[in-house]
C-alpha cells in the first residue's frame, strides 16, 4: 500500500471511532470542552430581574421545596441531562464551581429526568454537586433553557449570565465575577 492510502485509512478509522466506539463518546466530550468559551456577562443596564421566586422543585431525595430559599443569595442554575454530551462536558466545570463556592452560592443543577438514571450517572462520574429535579408543568420565574443552558443570578435577583450553550466555567473571569457577586 502507498503511504497516502495508509494515512487515508487511519483518518477514516479515527473519524469512525467517534461514531462506533465508547472512545468516540469520550472524544466528543473532550471536543465540547475544548471549544467551550467563557460565559458572557450581561451589562448591568441590560440585566433582567426575577421578581417572583415561587417555583417548586425536587431535591436529590425527591422532596419538594420552593425556589424562594434562593432569594437574597447568589444563584447558579444549570439545566442538564445525563444523555446530552454538551451537558456532560460542562459538568466537570460545574463540579469545580460547587467545590469552590458551594457554601456561598445556591446551586440548582436541574434535570427533568427520572431519579434512577441520574443517580447512576452521578455515581459513575463521581460528581457530588446537588441535583435538582424539575417538576414538569410547574411555572417558573425564569425561562427554562435547553441543556446545557445556565444562569447566574445576583443577590438582588438580577440575571448576570444567561448562557444558552456549553460554557467554560472554570476560568479567572468567572471566579472574579462570582467573588464580586458574593461580596456585594
Amino acid at each position: 500500500m502507498k503511504k497516502q492510502t495508509v494515512y487515508t485509512l487511519l483518518v477514516i478509522a479515527f473519524v469512525l471511532s467517534f461514531f462506533i466506539t465508547p472512545l468516540g463518546d469520550y472524544s466528543k466530550i473532550l471536543l465540547n470542552r475544548f471549544f467551550a468559551t467563557s460565559p458572557t456577562i450581561i451589562k448591568v443596564e441590560k440585566r433582567g430581574k426575577i421578581t417572583d421566586y415561587d417555583w417548586k422543585l425536587k431535591d436529590e431525595n425527591w422532596n419538594i421545596f420552593n425556589f424562594e430559599e434562593a432569594k437574597g443569595n447568589v444563584v447558579f442554575i444549570s439545566f442538564w441531562t445525563t444523555w446530552h454530551m454538551p451537558s456532560q462536558a460542562q459538568l466537570k466545570d460545574i463540579q469545580y464551581l460547587f467545590d469552590t463556592y458551594g457554601d456561598r452560592i445556591k446551586f440548582y443543577v436541574i434535570t427533568n429526568e427520572e431519579r434512577a438514571p441520574v443517580e447512576l450517572f452521578m455515581e459513575e462520574e463521581g460528581y457530588t454537586f446537588p441535583v435538582t429535579y424539575q417538576i414538569i408543568g410547574e411555572p417558573s420565574p425564569i425561562s427554562l433553557l435547553k441543556p446545557p443552558g445556565s444562569y447566574v443570578i445576583d443577590k438582588s435577583g438580577s440575571i448576570v449570565i444567561h448562557q444558552n450553550a456549553i460554557a467554560d466555567w472554570d476560568n479567572d473571569k468567572v471566579d472574579q465575577l462570582l467573588n464580586e457577586l458574593i461580596s456585594e
